[in-house]
């Protein structure tokens, strides 16, 4: 019971997750030159190029997280992302006041995502995934007629040990 708990309380985090960077991922596929011309007027070398790959990572990497493919690579790719969006888009420390204060706060929500999707890259996406579908289809769990041929020694002993007759049970399987 606490084992399903805990997989849907990580597929909430990764829905949620997703849902900060999905919409403005989608926004800026629908607009990558305009993407571009704010990352050129942020000093971002190469902007076109910057701006076609954060948008690769931005649309395909929350949906990713939403499926939980590739958690560690997924995680790991999507908090480089929010680290260098915090520094690159919100230099707080270039303005004063109320915006300083707002870039500021935007910053450090930023990270905070970068520090939500490192933690997701570490306990990966649990069992309500495409991960955890795969896991839970290529290991069956044992049955109890294969615990019973362990418990017996079947399959175990070698074949030079001679026959039983037949109808006879084990003496260990007796006692």
């Amino acid at each position: 019971m606490l084992a399903r708990a805990q997989d849907g309380t990580l597929l909430v985090a990764r829905l949620l997750l997703a849902a900060a960077l999905l919409p403005t991922g989608i926004a800026r596929a629908l607009n990558v030159s305009g993407f571009a011309l704010t990352l050129a007027g942020a000093g971002m070398p190469f902007p076109n190029g910057v701006a076609t790959a954060a948008v690769v990572v931005q649309v395909f990497g929350p949906l990713a997280l939403i499926l939980g493919v590739l958690p560690g690579l997924t995680g790991l790719a999507l908090a480089l992302f929010a680290s260098v969006t915090a520094f690159v888009l919100h230099p707080f420390w270039y303005y004063v006041g109320p915006a300083a204060l707002a870039e500021r706060t935007l910053m450090l929500a930023d990270l905070g995502l970068a520090g939500g999707f490192l933690m997701y890259a570490l306990t990966g996406p649990g069992a309500l995934s495409w991960q955890g579908l795969r896991a839970g289809t290529s290991t069956p769990a044992p049955s109890a007629k294969s615990g019973s041929a362990k418990a017996s020694g079947k399959g175990s002993a070698p074949r030079s040990a001679g026959k039983r007759a037949a109808g006879r049970a084990p003496a260990r399987a007796a006692a």
